[in-house]
């Protein structure tokens, strides 16, 4: 990853100053910004109050593990490594994210019309021995995590109090779902722009073998 720039998103699709596509993102000048704000205000605030720097990498790693996206994964990996001394949460998040990819989304709506969408899926829930390395306040995190990833539809007041009873409060559930809903859009952001590098840098291949 280069370090001429501290846009995270621009770090994890690889884009470089002067690129192709940082040009296309400096056209969405508000929307690149906001989205770094975003991320500034989730992952380096001034006061992480209800819920700890660690529990934030932790979270945000899983999530991108789960999307499958390596790069994010390994960037928080990192954060959460210098945050806490913890690489036992290391390799109990990669075992995790191993047993919590699924394809979605899937869940149950409310009994209606949409009823005939309803789809049957994974419904994870962390292992024991993850458990017992991560602590059941973390792994209720994980688990709400893909619950809002994966099948949204089923969410429902006994998640909620799923992680209330894990010891999160009110004002940290809704860190976590913010963080969760941000890392959606950060990842596939980055895949998006990731597709659209490759797709101009093929253009441009093209371009200078015909020249």
């Amino acid at each position: 990853m280069g370090t001429e720039t501290s846009d995270i998103i621009d770090i994890l699709a690889g884009i470089e100053p002067g690129s192709s596509l940082d040009g296309i993102r400096a056209r969405r000048l508000q929307a690149r910004e906001n989205a770094q704000k975003s991320y500034v205000a989730l992952f380096e605030p001034v006061d992480f109050a209800d819920v700890a720097a660690a529990e934030r990498y932790a979270v945000a790693a899983f999530v991108a593990g789960v999307h499958d996206e390596p790069a994010a994964a390994g960037f928080y990996f990192a954060r959460l490594a210098k945050a806490a001394d913890r690489l036992d949460w290391v390799d109990a998040l990669k075992a995790e994210i191993e047993r919590a990819r699924t394809q979605g989304p899937y869940g149950a709506f409310p009994a209606g019309p949409l009823s005939v969408e309803d789809k049957a899926g994974l419904i994870y829930r962390v292992a024991g021995d993850g458990q017992r390395v991560l602590g059941a306040r973390l792994a209720a995190a994980l688990e709400h995590a893909h619950l809002l990833v994966f099948r949204p539809r089923d969410a429902a007041p006994a998640a909620m109090q799923a992680l209330l009873d894990a010891g999160w409060s009110t004002t940290a559930i809704v860190t976590l779902s913010q963080l969760v809903a941000f890392l959606s859009f950060q990842v596939r952001a980055v895949a998006g722009l990731r597709t659209l590098g490759a797709s101009l840098g093929h253009h441009a291949d093209a371009a200078a073998q015909a020249s």
